[in-house]
């Protein structure tokens, strides 16, 4: 068995960023008011776009080394929210898939998530690649979303699917008028 001095390296420098209450300010760009939670592990710091007044729950995990994790503001996660903004390559004939390498990946392999906003995103949440949650949505918790959830709705599952609308229609048309025109 060899000793991997980089890797131990990284794995030390990964423990102190996850204990420094300072680490959102490695992020891409981050917001007034928003925080991250204790024991968030983040790949690809400078791909992560934090909005304002956003709460990260504790234990989540943000993989986004080739493709952005944008968070909206006023967005709230739960507890060990996972959000992987990559694939693996697995279409190689005659190649295992752990020899492909990060270089070899095709563009469709790696997709924005973004968040547009007034989003609460349930506890034990999975979102993959390319996913965008629309302005006003609901994820549940256990949900895992592979696909874009619309504004003001409320979705749920393994796939998530649709559960309800989160306001009726007047509801909706007053809730809009009050946080974006301040009426």
């Amino acid at each position: 068995m060899s000793f991997n001095v980089k890797r131990f390296l990284g794995k030390i420098i990964e423990r102190l960023i996850a204990a420094s209450p300072y680490r959102h300010k490695l992020a891409g760009s981050c917001g007034t008011n928003s925080r991250i939670g204790k024991h968030t592990r983040v790949a690809g710091w400078k791909n992560l776009e934090i909005g304002n007044h956003v709460t990260i729950g504790q234990d989540a995990l943000l993989l986004t080394t080739r493709a952005k994790i944008i968070i909206g503001d006023h967005v709230v996660f739960g507890p060990r929210v996972t959000c992987i903004s990559g694939d693996h390559r697995i279409d190689m004939v005659g190649r295992y898939i752990d020899t492909v390498t990060d270089e070899e990946k095709l563009p469709e392999n790696d997709a924005d998530i973004i968040f547009e906003g007034d989003n609460w995103i349930g506890a034990n949440v999975t979102i993959l690649k390319g996913v965008t949650v629309g302005k006003g949505a609901v994820v549940a918790a256990g949900s895992v979303v592979t696909k874009n959830v619309e504004p003001y709705i409320i979705v749920g599952g393994v796939p998530a699917k649709k559960i309800k609308d989160r306001f009726s229609p007047e509801n909706l048309k007053e809730h809009i008028a009050i946080i974006e025109n301040g009426k």
